[in-house]
Order: C-alpha cells, then structure tokens, then sequence
C-alpha cells in the first residue's frame, strides 16, 4: 500500500500583502464590557446574601473582561496589525476605539511621511573619478504586512537599500559631461532624481514601501581630486569665456566693416582693412591689458 505525502505550501512573508481587519466600533462594546463587569460583581455580591446562584457573576464578569481585552486604540497615522497566535489576520485602519479579537496582537505600524538622509558616500563616478555623495529619501510604508513581515525592520532596511541606491546611480553617471545632451550628476538634477527614485522603489518594494520623494542633497569632488578639477573648471569657464569673446569681437568687426561701406566714409584697400581688422579685435579682445594698436602696414 502506497502512501502519500502532501506537503502544505505556507505564504512566504514576501508574499503576504495587506488586508482588512475584522473590527468593530469600539465605544459600544467598551460600555458592554463595562455593564458586564458591573453585573457579574453584583450577582456575585447578591447571591452571598440572598441565595443566589452568585458563581454565574463569573463567566459573566470574565466575558465583560474579555471584551475589554478586545479594545485597542487606533491614532491617525499608525494603523495597528492584528496577528492571532502568530497568524496575520489583517490591519484596523479605522481610527478611533476599535474592537476585535480579544487574544489577538495587535502592532502598531507608522505610515507617516518619514525622511531619511543618507550618509555622506565616497563613490567613483562612471569615469572613475572619486565623488562624495548623499541623497535625501522621503518615504512611508504602503502595506504594512509587507513591513512587518516581509523584513526584519522597516527602518533600517530603508536605510541600508537608500545607500545602496545612490551608490549605484553615482556609478551610473560622471560628475560631470563635456558631451552636450547626455546626463550627468551635476548638470541632470531632475532627471536624477527621478531615476534614483525609481531605482529606490524597486529596492523597497518587497517590504511594502512607497517612494514619495529622493533628491542628492550633496555631491562634489572627492578632497584629493577637489583642486584639480576646480583649476579644470575653471579653464573651461576661461575657455568658453574667450570663445564669447571673440566671437562678439569678429560680428563686430564685420558690422563696422559694413557700415564704413555702406556710409562711403573711407575706402579700404585689402591691406588697410586687413590692418583695421586686426586693430580692432586687439582692442575688443583685450583683457586687463593695454591693447598695442599697429600703425603700420602689414609689410613693415
């Protein structure tokens, strides 16, 4: 004769997903239970002196104790978790007084807005360049079965995927990009975020998580590397400076070229206007310096 085993398939933590609790306004019973107590003492009193049946007052003030047992406070913003020898039966989300199962657990889970600034990171950028960065997460929990019972502590967890989320966006991208039109760290702050928020949310989702906000609150050169790209930048904002220069310089030039032709002040042979060009883009270009004009010809 064969016999078989069946194996019963338990939910995973991970697959647990948040569901109503069966609860009951709290005020009513919360009299009830009063009222109870209140009647089970008097027959226990009345029956002594009067021949009553006084040990029915017990059950009766033990159910008047049982549902007040069963009486949990639910504040705005914290819903509680019930969980009844050790099973998860669902979360009062109601505030106020609320009933239920009075041997139940019932753990209280924060779903208010909570932010989280992670630690200042020393990352490589995509070029290989050490950066320091940190980031500003704002988050609540969404599904608190998912909170409670899918990690170990929402908190820390939170913590812990935020950095690993900015250290992976800081490798993604250089700090910055000489290419137009591609994103960098420094120059891309909205696009950024928003990628940082959804590499964020797919990390957090597992432990019921919802990503309202993230944005890098600090990102700069590494201290060895700080001065280095500092002068760099600095050449570049030189170089770009004297290319706007020149070239309001050259339309000026030809502006003035023009005008002289049109208003047939003087007549300009090449060598005279190649030497006019050239006086007037020393003067223009100069640069805290005494601009040297050349009264010559351009053979002498």
């Amino acid at each position: 004769m064969e016999s078989s085993i069946r194996v019963l398939a338990t939910p995973r933590s991970s697959d647990l997903h948040e569901r109503p609790a069966g609860d009951l306004p709290g005020v009513p019973l919360l009299l009830a239970g009063i009222v109870l107590i209140l009647a089970g003492a008097l027959v226990l009193g009345l029956g002594r002196t009067h021949s009553l049946p006084h040990l029915l007052g017990v059950p009766v003030a033990v159910l008047g104790a049982l549902t007040l047992a069963g009486l949990a406070p639910v504040l705005p913003g914290e819903p509680r978790v019930v969980q009844v020898f050790g099973a998860y039966r669902g979360t009062i989300r109601h505030t106020g007084l609320r009933w239920t199962n009075p041997f139940a657990r019932r753990r209280a889970v924060s779903t208010r807005l909570r932010n989280h600034e992670t630690a200042t990171l020393k990352v490589n950028d995509q070029q290989g360049n050490p950066i320091e960065i940190a980031a500003v997460v704002v988050w609540q929990v969404e599904d608190t079965a998912r909170a409670l019972y899918g990690v170990d502590e929402v908190a820390a967890f939170v913590a812990m995927q935020a950095e690993t989320a900015v250290r992976h966006i800081a490798q993604a991208y250089p700090y910055q990009n000489d290419e137009p039109g591609r994103p960098s760290l420094r120059d891309s702050s909205n696009a950024i975020s928003q990628e940082l928020s959804a590499e964020f949310a797919r990390r957090v989702a597992s432990a019921g998580v919802h990503v309202v906000e993230s944005r890098l609150s600090r990102l700069s050169y590494a201290p060895e590397i700080a001065h280095a790209m500092l002068q760099r930048q600095q050449a570049d904002a030189i170089v770009a400076a004297r290319e706007r220069i020149v070239a309001g310089a050259v339309g000026m030039v030809e502006m003035a070229l023009d005008r002289l032709a049109e208003d047939e002040v003087v007549e300009l042979d090449d060598e005279r206007r190649a030497a006019m060009v050239s006086n007037l883009l020393v003067v223009l270009c100069a640069d805290r310096t005494q601009p040297v004009v050349n009264a010559g010809s351009l053979y002498q």
